[in-house]
């Protein structure tokens, strides 16, 4: 199937999912952006390449790059030196945009990678907290999980791994100054925190999503404005970038299979 009269395949899950993840970026100016799965990274990308030029892409390594390989690829171009440990001064003082996937994330945006049961005695053993605190009382942070589902949007997280609203507000001023969950991107559709009470909304469904489908995944009650979009579509230049130029092995399609 092709998109109406242009002769361009049709969008799939993915690529509605990758521009849902590049959208977090657009706006962003001179940041590092810190993705973390197959579809952020192809989403930072697409927004560089797009509407975010300014914005800083590393490597994975060490490296910052100063063009736009083809995932998988090293950069041809490298305009800065980025090893871990000066990472981590930068996720502490710098201009960052983590994307960091979730096991677990609750309605305040509280997020969990570190186990699953109680936390003395888990029943699954994780990745541990890792940087999630220093991320999300620092930084500007959103969350990609590739498979929505209740098992993951739950009411109340095991452990608190990534600081939401709720937490960040009772630990006061030296918590909150610099705090922000954006957005959550799922498979299913994008949601955000912007609401009286910082609880998560429904700000779109991907096409082809019901709202049934959402609140059955979800573990707990969501906001739900009166009228809820789809995530938009891709430009026939942005499916281009993406299947020719930032994904042409089609990685994305194993992350969110369509």
């Amino acid at each position: 199937m092709s998109a109406a009269g242009t002769g361009v395949p049709a969008a799939t899950r993915a690529d509605h999912c990758v521009v849902a993840c590049a959208e977090a970026w657009r706006g962003a100016g001179e940041v590092l952006a810190s993705p973390m799965g197959t579809v952020p990274a192809i989403g930072a990308r697409l927004a560089k390449l797009t509407f975010s030029p300014d914005l800083l892409l590393t490597d994975g390594e060490a490296l910052l790059m100063a063009d736009v390989p083809a995932l998988g690829s090293g950069p041809g171009a490298v305009e800065g030196w980025l090893p871990f440990r000066q990472h981590l001064a930068l996720t502490a003082t710098g201009r960052r945009h983590v994307m960091m996937g979730a096991s677990q994330i609750d309605r305040h945006g509280n997020q969990n990678i570190s186990c699953i049961g109680d936390w003395a005695q888990p029943t699954r053993q994780l990745l541990g907290v890792r940087g999630a605190p220093v991320n999300t009382l620092n930084n500007t942070t959103s969350y990609w999980v590739p498979k929505h589902s209740a098992r993951v949007f739950v009411e109340r997280v095991d452990m608190v791994s990534g600081v939401g609203y709720d937490r960040a507000a009772a630990a006061g001023p030296s918590a909150t100054r610099y705090h922000r969950v954006a957005e959550v991107i799922s498979d299913l559709g994008v949601f955000d925190f912007e609401t009286p009470d910082r609880t998560m909304r429904l700000r779109s469904r991907h096409p082809g999503v019901t709202l049934e489908e959402v609140t059955g995944a979800t573990g707990f009650d969501l906001v739900i404005p009166d009228e809820v979009p789809c995530t938009r579509e891709p430009t026939e230049t942005e499916l281009r970038l993406i299947r020719e130029v930032i994904d042409p092995e089609g990685l994305r399609e194993r992350e969110v299979p369509s």
